[in-house]
């Protein structure tokens, strides 16, 4: 059977990474499992119970435990289940989806079904939000709305951008040495200040121990994404090496028939939302 960790080992490391920062999240939770026709998905469910239910995908290459971390400012007010990619590092089954066509569109809106929702808020970043860009085309009568966080999918830079992660990333595989890791995901993060010790630790053991993804979810169609009326929120970095923020903006405002739009100013693919972009968010989605 094929694998996407490179050994059994290897996996064990990602998913102890993976419980021990479940563990620090420090709230209850529990494990769900759906039957999709691509695969055995796991999510948790977590957050506020009572609360609106809010579907979350990972970054590419993560992990949902790393990203309930980042988006802990959610817990509070949303009944959040949180995917584990399918086919990426965590708890669902390894089968490879392809990122070039409409298939995380398709998995996902299985996933909505399987949940037992007509509809359903999503919020993604990153590759998470080029899944959820793609679900608002596949099903876009399941979607009532939608925050797209430094999203692929929208609007790619030419891999020739990201370029120059590539020989930090060479030399790290050659030497396995901690500042060449650095210096690899340095164009995402912009600032050292902007690698956490989780970001760090995660990309790490992928990048050690499973077969990392290079390829983004493609651009949307516009025709397909237009039939989606949900209120989307797209939060573009200005200094996004993979996303420009400015051209992420400008298609956005195109395509989406009822968008909002934010620029994160002098920051890159990885960053820290401030307190006020968190409420941003929250808001957005609670706003009725």
């Amino acid at each position: 059977m094929k694998t996407i960790y490179k050994s059994a080992e290897g996996k064990k490391k990602i998913l102890a990474l993976y419980d021990s920062q479940m563990k620090r999240l420090g709230i209850p939770y529990k494990d769900l499992f759906v039957e999709t026709s691509f695969g055995r998905t796991h999510l948790i469910e977590t957050g506020s119970l009572s609360g609106e239910p809010l579907l979350l995908f990972h970054g590419g290459n993560a992990t949902t435990a790393y990203n309930l971390l980042f988006c802990n400012f959610l817990l509070e007010d949303f009944h959040i289940y949180a995917v584990d990619t399918i086919g990426h590092p965590g708890k669902s089954d390894e089968t490879c989806l392809s990122a070039h066509n409409y298939e995380y569109g398709e998995w996902a809106g299985e996933l909505i079904k399987g949940l037992g929702f007509d509809s359903i808020s999503l919020c993604g970043g990153s590759f998470g939000a080029g899944i959820a860009a793609k679900t608002m085309c596949v099903v876009p009568e399941k979607i009532k709305k939608a925050v797209l966080y430094v999203p692929s999918g929208i609007k790619n830079a030419p891999g020739i951008r990201s370029a120059n992660m590539m020989l930090p990333m060479i030399m790290y595989w050659i030497t396995k040495k901690d500042k060449w890791m650095k210096k690899c995901i340095l164009p995402m993060a912009v600032t050292e200040d902007n690698i956490t010790d989780d970001i760090y630790e995660t990309a790490k053991l992928s990048i050690d121990y499973a077969k990392i993804k290079t390829a983004m979810p493609s651009n949307v169609d516009e025709e397909k994404i237009r039939k989606c009326q949900a209120p989307v929120l797209v939060m573009g970095a200005e200094r996004d090496c993979l996303f420009p923020g400015a051209g992420v903006i400008k298609r956005s405002e195109k395509i989406l028939s009822n968008s909002t739009t934010y620029l994160l100013k002098n920051r890159g693919h990885i960053n820290i939302l401030t307190e006020d972009e968190k409420r941003m968010i929250v808001n957005f989605l609670l706003d009725t």
